[in-house]
């Protein structure tokens, strides 16, 4: 990965910060785009120590601001003529509903829209530096989700984390699959990956007592970015699009994110609310 530079959301913590790592111990130049760009700096030294290499780098992105992703992109794109690798790896799942800078229901705009609005705003880069790799962060509960396509956003339903967080990680899924059409000839691959059931900050909105018991079932961060490693280096995946991947393995995606229709409908439906 030497030469290569690589952008990694949410790369201040947890699978994030491992990914950052490993790419880091590759060679890779990395900039871990973070909301908190204190703890970003305070991960940026433990990766340049760990490492050996000085060159991580840290940005102020916060996705649940349309402004602050287009500030963000604009400042990349000034400061940087290409883009190899883009790990779409930030994420949040809240006990209760919240609403981003822009008013949209959080977990979805970040999870989603903003994450739809950070990849387009860096894909002049990533088409220009090509060949070049999108990660996109989903998970397995995708399998279980679904798209509610009157009340994205439950402005009428009773909110429900868990059925907010399983239809945010099938909009990945939905929008990986639609992304890798339109990016059909360019040389840019985009993949979504299910990380395992990692002991990460995701889950900080939830009881201290409930984390720390979880945490001894769980993945290490490390072994979480396993597979989101694998899928933006391993030279055998070149030219690979629109996949899904478990334990750093193509799987089937869930019928309902195979659907083209869904799949257009959310793209869309995106567009309107990223502009």
């Amino acid at each position: 990965m030497r030469g290569k530079i690589c952008i990694v959301t949410g790369g201040n913590t947890g699978i994030g910060k491992e990914t950052a790592r490993g790419l880091a111990q590759r060679g890779a130049t990395v900039v871990l785009a973070c909301r908190d760009t204190e703890k970003g700096e305070a991960a940026r030294e433990d990766i340049a120590r760990t490492t050996g290499n000085e060159d991580v780098r840290v940005m102020a992105l916060d996705l649940a601001s349309k402004a602050s992703i287009r500030s963000f992109g604009e400042s990349f794109r000034a400061a940087r003529e290409r883009l190899d690798v883009l790990v779409n790896n930030a994420g949040v799942w809240l006990r209760s509903r919240g609403t981003t800078r822009d008013g949209l229901e959080a977990t979805f705009g970040v999870n989603h829209v903003g994450t739809w609005l950070l990849t387009q705003e860096l894909l002049p880069l990533l088409k220009q530096s090509a060949p070049s790799r999108i990660v996109i962060l989903s998970s397995k509960l995708h399998y279980s989700g679904t798209m509610d396509w009157e009340d994205l956003q439950f402005e009428r339903r009773k909110y429900s984390s868990m059925t907010a967080y399983k239809q945010s990680k099938l909009a990945n899924v939905l929008f990986t699959r639609a992304l890798s059409r339109r990016l059909a000839g360019t040389g840019v691959t985009v993949n979504a990956v299910h990380p395992g059931v990692v002991a990460t900050e995701l889950t900080r909105d939830y009881p201290k007592l409930f984390m720390k018991l979880s945490q001894l079932f769980l993945l290490t961060p490390e072994q979480g970015a396993a597979c989101s490693l694998h899928v933006a280096t391993a030279p055998e995946l070149d030219g690979v699009t629109g996949e899904y991947f478990e334990k750093s393995r193509i799987k089937p995606a869930a019928a309902a994110a195979l659907d083209e229709a869904a799949q257009e409908r959310l793209w869309e439906l995106t567009e309107a609310l990223g502009a």
